[in-house]
């Protein structure tokens, strides 16, 4: 799988299908980062063929839904346990174990931790066009503030 886009966290939930031998089988559930719901159904069956003896044929997926953030408009620091084979591991083979927001305290290095100031204060930059004559006549105003 290519990780293509930006990839979003989902929630699968699936079993194999009910047998006379087992009639309710056990659910499994993952949580899978991927760009859209089919390839996150497709790294479930890929995961759960390596973990149990199921395959999509004699399976389904009960439930698949994406999972949104608790608190989008607050700050975290996210910590990322990636599984690769190699140094030179390209999207196909990198796997994301866990995803977990980790405290301020765990953070390590000095570039994230410059920002960690409950009073920090960013420049808000007014640059002004100085090409003024450039497109001298234009649809639309331009935008000084950024």
């Amino acid at each position: 799988m290519k990780a293509s886009g930006t990839l979003r966290e989902y929630k699968v939930v699936g079993r194999c299908l009910p047998t006379p031998k087992c009639h309710t089988p056990p659910l499994y559930r993952m949580r899978i980062f991927a760009p859209n719901h089919v390839v996150a159904k497709s790294r479930f069956w890929y995961f759960v063929s390596q973990l149990k003896k199921m395959k999509k044929s004699s399976g389904e997926i009960v439930y698949c839904g994406q999972v949104f953030e608790k608190s989008p408009l607050r700050v975290k620091n996210f910590g990322i346990w990636l599984r690769y084979d190699s140094h030179r591991a390209r999207a196909h083979s990198i796997q994301i174990m866990k995803v977990e927001e980790i405290a301020a305290s765990k953070c390590r290095r000095p570039a994230v931790k410059q920002f960690h100031d409950s009073k920090i204060k960013f420049p808000l930059p007014h640059r002004v066009l100085h090409r003024q004559h450039k497109p001298r006549f234009t649809t639309k105003r331009p935008n000084t503030f950024f």
